[in-house]
């Protein structure tokens, strides 16, 4: 199936010389997000689109096979070595990678275009970003981790190896404890990308110091193109 994701876009100014391809986290939709573009206060930053995709609609075997919007199904949510659907993972990689190409063609290079993800869609970032052929912006983690570390160790790319990452968790995070996104964290710094890891005092959300780093941090990397 090739078909594109269905999605959400969001324009800061008309011609967006650059790209957010925005990832919901398990159980969300590209609505989740979208109120969160205000708030990064882009208004003297280069023109941006931001895409929230929808994840496709799964029965998720570890929450009783409820039929949810998933970037894949998981298995089991116990503890730290939870099992995933790697099938399902290797689908949405495509999928997101489809997306990217249509800002190609839209006229947004692959080197102007981040990946961004809270949960779920994190690990798709970090699980995408780091295997993508072409270099990319940079990849945004939030409350992250990776769901099948080999499936990028066996497909690493050398075009993105010091893509930039902002990774942020929860200290108090009970959904995806914080070791979770420690080692994601410590995966990419060893992979050689950059990495900026931020914690904060809450659980499985955003906050708004989260925001207010991210958004310096994304300012500064539209600015330097």
């Amino acid at each position: 199936m090739s078909t594109l994701l269905p999605c959400i876009e969001i324009e800061t100014e008309p011609n967006p010389a650059f790209a957010v391809i925005w990832l919901h986290g398990l159980g969300a939709d590209g609505n989740d997000f979208v109120p969160l573009v205000p708030e990064l206060a882009l208004d003297d930053a280069p023109a941006v689109r931001f895409v929230f995709p929808h994840a496709p609609q799964i029965p998720v075997t570890g929450n009783g096979g409820y039929v949810m919007r998933a970037w894949y199904d998981i298995l089991s949510f116990e503890g730290l070595n939870r099992r995933v659907d790697e099938a399902g993972i290797l689908a949405s990689r495509a999928a997101v990678g489809r997306l990217i190409e249509r800002e190609n063609e839209r006229g947004i290079p692959s080197h102007r275009i981040f990946l961004a993800g809270f949960s779920q869609g994190g690990a798709m970032a970090y699980t995408t970003g780091l295997t993508y052929a072409a270099t990319l912006a940079g990849i945004i983690a939030l409350s992250a981790y990776l769901p099948a570390p080999h499936l990028i160790t066996e497909a690493l790319s050398e075009a993105n190896r010091s893509t930039p990452i902002f990774a942020a968790h929860g200290t108090q995070d009970e959904i995806l404890p914080l070791p979770l996104g420690e080692q994601a964290a410590a995966f990419a710094r060893q992979c050689g990308n950059p990495l900026v890891w931020h914690t904060y005092p809450m659980p499985h959300a955003v906050c708004a110091e989260e925001i207010a780093a991210l958004a310096v941090w994304l300012k500064a990397r539209l600015r330097a193109q």
